[in-house]
């Protein structure tokens, strides 16, 4: 974690040295100034201890405030998931791929995740989940930021995850899901804020909106 975080920053301070940075691993470094860089080197640390190729590197950009654009990385399967506003792609092997989130309009055909409630959410929030969870198709935990991913690759339809969670877990998903025509908000609907907090990401609105209403004795 220390030395990925160290690598990107040199890197950083080398291509735009004017920016700002929020670090996991090593803090803020002028998080007021108009481009600011936010960074998770290895999110999954679990999954990189177990061997497993879930664990991501997070990278977003805010701009005056706004997660502009965003990569989620998994260098073990060569995989890079770049997204904007604009669009959002997967590049592997040199080639380029167009992401695009799946219709999914019902709760009941969707296959969601979360990283780990009974580790991480608060026992408000894992009643919210179980609600989540008794309604959908499927469940996987464990899967970390890479679940961010497959949602805007039209694989999973909604991960839900817990106020434990800060800026730098998040905050890639927003560029990401965005390009790829997802949703991104808290448990009550909400663009999230740029502290952290409660997320919920959705390929198709109408699970999303399907989900909400059990979330939202949990929602901050």
């Amino acid at each position: 974690d220390r030395g990925a975080e160290a690598a990107i920053r040199r890197r950083l301070a080398e291509v735009v040295p004017e920016h700002g940075v929020i670090g996991e691993e090593y803090g803020e470094d002028r998080p007021d100034r108009e481009f600011v860089w936010v960074l998770d080197p290895v999110d999954g640390t679990r999954a990189f201890i177990a061997g497993l190729p879930l664990w991501t590197t997070l990278i977003s950009l805010r701009w005056r405030g706004q997660p502009l654009v965003s990569s989620i990385g998994q260098p073990y399967l060569g995989e890079v998931f770049l997204g904007s506003p604009a669009r959002s792609r997967l590049v592997r092997g040199g080639a380029s791929k167009a992401l695009s989130v799946r219709s999914c309009g019902s709760l009941s055909r969707a296959i969601i995740a979360a990283t780990d409630p009974a580790d991480y959410f608060e026992p408000d929030e894992q009643a919210a989940w179980a609600r989540v969870r008794a309604g959908a198709r499927l469940a996987r935990l464990g899967c970390d930021a890479y679940a961010y991913a497959m949602v805007a690759a039209g694989v999973m339809d909604l991960v839900i995850e817990s106020r434990a969670c800060k800026c730098w877990d998040i905050e890639a998903a927003a560029p990401l899901l965005a390009g790829a025509g997802g949703v991104v908000t808290d448990w009550a609907g909400r663009p999230i804020g740029l502290n952290g907090g409660q997320i919920a990401i959705a390929g198709d609105p109408a699970c999303l909106e399907e989900a909400l209403p059990l979330l939202a004795a949990a929602a901050d």
